[in-house]
């Protein structure tokens, strides 16, 4: 018999969105989990299966049965011929790069945020950067799904590849992921390169920089010309770091948080910040090099609101362009550094946010000073209306204010993957306020 919890209280890893599920779920098996679902069916409640809690929006929140994934976190296999690795889905990645290490394997690419579990970084189409890289569901080559009515599926390109198709990214609203197999590639280094530059310089050269290295991003400092950039190359150099706590935590952290504290009163230090922050920590050239799951992870040390959208790649330029003049035109609206810039392979994941297109993301953000909400929302409408502009999509863990409408103009394989959910989950049980708000 499975056992669940009464009067738990779920809240993201930000703060910013929590919920009291009816019941809480910690399964063991599979055989467990269906006792969950059955359950669930018997009294007509929702389902909502969490991971590591991370997603900075609602996506996670029910008032029906929540299962935490987190006692389903085995490694299963690992295939050191074709550098496969199969794994249950509760596993965190920050579990799963150690036990690579072991094998002499790694992932090609992952993103920053590593206490995330490998069915939730496919389902909300995770993403890091790389122009040759896709996002991480890119990277799976097989998966197990368990539906509404408790049936198994065997998802690959060679059995149910339509829902394949659809499942990568899943958003919580296909079943309940319970293995996924990943396409790994030998372990290796990368060199962290980061050195300042204007953002004119970065927006114009943007195809030399993207052919220049592998994994390239920039970091804009609202308020000012200032850009910080950011390579990550392989790299045999022996490990090294360029961190110091004093730097990086009294003065990065705990100063920027005070002085952000005291622009709530007020606002118009923002840009002060942001042009002294980079003054004096970005004008230097740093370099670090260490396994590559090492460079990829960092720390998020604040508490925040993001946004973050892809937009096709051609559309970089006149999108930054286009938001660093809607600040300088509107002295009141102000926005936190750094607006960070990744990039990402096209691929064919019907919900992904590269379908069909290479993809620039420009995410921004707003900290939370001791907790404490900085008024963002002329910031959020006018970003989301240049995005919309441009034909962005936004990312699904993040917060966004899209309807059923403007999905049905960004994707053009919505209608198939609403076909796939209605027959994978016919009663909605799968559903949330959040994902109501994308099929309805």
């Amino acid at each position: 018999m499975v056992h669940g919890y009464k009067g738990v209280k779920f809240q993201n890893w930000a703060r910013t969105y929590g919920c009291c599920p009816e019941m809480y779920y910690q399964p063991t098996s599979v055989e467990e989990l269906r006792e969950v679902l059955a359950l669930a069916r018997q009294q007509n409640k929702r389902v909502k299966v969490v991971g590591g809690g991370h997603s900075p929006s609602d996506i996670a929140c029910t008032d029906g049965f929540m299962i935490h994934m987190g006692k389903m976190n085995r490694v299963l296999k690992v295939d050191t011929e074709k550098k496969q690795v199969t794994v249950e889905a509760g596993i965190l990645l920050a579990d799963l790069h150690p036990q690579l290490d072991k094998h002499g394997l790694a992932l090609s690419n992952s993103g920053p945020v590593s206490d995330v579990t490998a069915g939730g970084v496919i389902g909300s189409g995770t993403h890091n950067t790389g122009i040759k890289h896709g996002i991480l569901a890119t990277q799976v080559v097989a998966l197990t799904l368990l539906t509404a009515d408790g049936t198994v599926l065997q998802c690959s390109e060679a059995s149910n590849a339509d829902v394949f198709q659809a499942v990568r990214v899943h958003l919580g609203c296909l079943g309940v992921i319970l293995t996924v197999t990943l396409q790994c590639v030998p372990q290796f280094h990368l060199q962290e390169t980061s050195f300042p530059s204007t953002l004119r310089e970065v927006l114009d050269n943007l195809d030399s920089h993207l052919k220049k290295s592998e994994y390239f991003r920039f970091l804009w400092f609202p308020h000012s010309e200032n850009v910080s950039v950011i390579y990550q190359d392989h790299t045999n150099k022996p490990p090294s770091s360029a961190a110091s706590w004093f730097w990086d935590y009294a003065i990065g952290f705990y100063l920027l948080e005070f002085l952000l504290w005291i622009s709530t009163f007020l606002p118009g230090l923002v840009g002060w910040i942001n042009r002294f922050f980079f003054w004096l920590l970005f004008t230097g050239k740093r370099e670090s090099c260490n396994l590559s799951h090492q460079i990829f992870t960092y720390e998020c040390r604040f508490k925040q609101h993001v946004q973050d959208w892809a937009i096709p790649r051609e559309k970089t330029k006149e999108a930054l362009l286009e938001l660093k003049a809607m600040l300088e035109a509107h002295p009141k609206v102000v926005a936190h550094y750094p607006v960070e810039v990744r990039f990402a392979r096209g691929d064919n994941i019907l919900l992904s946010p590269c379908f069909q297109r290479d993809s620039c993301y420009v995410n921004i953000i707003m900290y939370r000073p001791y907790g404490k909400d900085v008024p963002r929302l002329d910031y959020w409408l006018a970003y989301e209306t240049i995005m919309k502009k441009v034909g962005g999509r936004p990312h699904w863990a993040k917060a966004h204010n899209c309807t059923r409408k403007d999905f049905e103009k960004m994707y053009p394989a919505f209608p198939k993957f609403c076909a796939i959910r209605e027959k994978l989950d016919p009663t909605g049980m799968f559903l949330n306020a959040y994902l109501e708000k994308v099929f309805y």
